[in-house]
């Protein structure tokens, strides 16, 4: 469940809306026939040895639903790129650890289109590694539009976010959260918005990480802003790590 300043998981299993956790060769002797015969024989066994035809590359962006190793529905934070030149994404670490593999959620069952391939829990961040044969990035999903990065937001910033649960929300940001790298936003969060991006005037700030509170209530809908607040982690702490560490990830650049 939810827990005190960013022990919460939102992390939803079993599909959308559940609950809460954690962490051929082809071989034979062919006849010559009559024109129409062989033209035929020659279709099928053109059709026969043809291979699968390859799926069509899924869109991804921060804000999309993915599902780490076929159960754990969680949120991408951001695509891009980093200093090896490789397609680099974010989640929170919490959805899954290092070999784990990220589908789209939106295309399931076209099998996975990463794998997880570096974390830190203490910062509560992974790194996805994305095919670029099987995903085409992009700064916009559904009108929530990530241009670059931007610094920590600062007490009474309106930071935004987009989770595969809950939706886009706005709301006042409140200043560093009691964990290093930590900040607390009014934005509304629920199962499955683990690693949501979190943004202020279209800059990438911070991924979700978890509630605020138990004492407070659940956001039910967005509408509603009598809610615990969320606890974000601080994307320029997520990347400072990795590029201290010169780890896949270091170096990461948003897609333009």
């Amino acid at each position: 469940g939810w827990g005190k300043c960013g022990s919460a998981r939102l992390v939803a299993t079993s599909g959308p809306g559940r609950g809460i956790s954690r962490e051929s060769t082809l071989t034979g002797r062919h006849r010559w026939r009559a024109p129409g015969t062989a033209i035929t024989g020659l279709v099928v066994l053109s059709l026969l040895t043809a291979g699968p035809a390859a799926a069509d590359p899924v869109t991804l962006g921060g804000g999309s639903g993915i599902v780490v190793d076929g159960d754990t529905y969680c949120t991408l934070t951001t695509i891009g790129t980093d200093n090896r030149g490789e397609l680099i994404g974010f989640t929170s670490a919490h959805c899954g650890g290092p070999g784990a593999k990220v589908a789209a959620e939106s295309a399931k069952d076209a099998g996975p289109v990463g794998e997880m391939v570096a974390g830190n829990d203490g910062l509560d961040y992974a790194v996805i590694k994305f095919d670029p044969a099987k995903v085409t990035p992009t700064d916009n999903v559904n009108g929530f539009i990530i241009n670059g990065l931007g610094p920590d937001p600062r007490l009474g910033d309106i930071a935004c976010k987009l989770g595969r649960t809950t939706g886009s929300s706005c709301g006042i940001t409140w200043g560093p959260g009691k964990d290093p790298g930590t900040i607390v936003n009014q934005v509304c969060g629920g199962p499955g918005d683990s690693g949501a991006p979190v943004t202020v005037n279209n800059q990438l700030v911070g991924m979700i990480h978890g509630a605020f509170s138990d004492d407070l209530p659940t956001c039910v809908v967005k509408y509603v802003p009598l809610h615990t607040p969320a606890v974000t982690m601080s994307i320029n702490a997520v990347i400072g790590d990795l590029d201290a560490k010169n780890r896949p990830g270091a170096g990461y650049v948003p897609i333009p």
